[in-house]
């Protein structure tokens, strides 16, 4: 089978039915209990998945319809962290939230993610990608008061996260993305040991590999954040030409509305690279040309071959009509662009 140029993805969340979850805000309680809640969130996935082939999306996730948040639903099913014992705590340098604490050793049990993935694997012949929080963003969501170092818990948590990524595999997934929005703002701490940690995580797989590196959902604090950046959002600098020279094999980045120079992106020429051509701190809905502007924007700076149109970051606080009115867009877009290079092609 010839390989689809240009294939679209979301980067992480869609918007969960208001029956499963309270709409339009993260972290959303769940609407259901026990069995129904199981269900449920099976139902979820299933239309996910249909929303997503619909509107023309080529690598389907789960939309992380089975998770509460990305980060700490993955935790919960770990040993070592005690969700009743809080302590408050910065964020990304950025907001203060309440977290659980690590009172001793980071150990997994089971696999926490394998059944969902297998359910996902069932659901389309499409390749499928699935999102894990990343060892650095991981120390940033919890108080340790365990291993007193940052690095130490970022280690043991790399190891885990890699135990769950092969069980990942084995179920059928065809991509892993490690999620490390950390990597824009701890820059000593992601050159120092992040990526060592992230290559862990990722080590002796088959399955591709990626690292999403993002600016924050479209949240009050991620865009007050933002408006402090000043006219060039240059984070990337930093990170960029460390994970050209890594093992991961896709570089997943904000573009769309943001003021990344699109320059940038040379600096993991060679890479992959998932490109965000559609805003997630805005609902206006992309016009199909908007998102095909970005794409041939980005063209100059990374093969087609290597191009994979996606969305900024996760879309959980949106309504599902603005969602998919995105996902629409982004697949009309890409489609723009696909025939503007087969032309050039022939």
């Amino acid at each position: 089978m010839t390989p689809t140029l240009l294939p679209t993805s979301i980067v992480g969340s869609l918007p969960k039915p208001s029956w499963l979850a309270q709409p339009e805000i993260l972290w959303s309680p769940w609407n259901l209990q026990g069995d129904d809640l199981a269900e449920g969130r099976r139902d979820a996935l299933r239309i996910a998945v249909h929303e997503q082939t619909n509107r023309g999306i080529d690598i389907v996730s789960d939309g992380e319809q089975t998770r509460q948040h990305f980060v700490t639903t993955f935790i919960e099913h770990l040993n070592g962290v005690d969700f009743e014992k809080r302590e408050t705590v910065r964020i990304r340098d950025r907001y203060d939230a309440s977290v659980p604490t690590v009172v001793g050793a980071v150990s997994r049990e089971k696999p926490v993610f394998a059944d969902d993935a297998k359910f996902l694997r069932q659901q389309t012949d499409q390749p499928i990608k699935w999102a894990l929080p990343g060892p650095m963003t991981m120390i940033d969501t919890l108080y340790d008061g365990y291993y007193k170092s940052r690095e130490k818990l970022a280690w043991e948590f790399a190891a885990v996260l890699n135990q769950e990524a092969r069980d990942l595999e084995a179920a059928g997934v065809d991509i892993i993305q490690f999620d490390e929005p950390a990597f824009n703002v701890f820059f000593d701490e992601m050159k120092d040991w992040g990526i060592a940690t992230l290559e862990r995580a990722a080590e002796g797989l088959r399955a591709e590999t990626a690292v999403h590196i993002c600016y924050g959902y479209g949240i009050t604090a991620n865009n007050d954040w933002k408006a402090t950046l000043g006219s060039e959002w240059r984070q990337y600098e930093e990170s960029f030409p460390l994970l050209r020279q890594s093992t991961i094999d896709i570089v997943s980045l904000e573009c769309h509305n943001s003021r990344v120079p699109m320059d940038l992106i040379e600096l993991i020429r060679g890479k992959k690279v998932m490109l965000g051509a559609i805003d997630v701190a805005n609902e206006t809905i992309e016009t199909p040309e908007e998102v095909a502007d970005t794409l041939r924007k980005a063209l100059k700076f990374v093969d087609s071959d290597n191009l994979i149109p996606s969305t900024n970051c996760g879309m959980a606080p949106f309504s599902r009509d603005v969602a998919l009115g995105k996902l629409s867009a982004l697949s009309a877009g890409t489609s723009i662009v696909r025939e503007e290079l087969s032309v050039t092609r022939s």
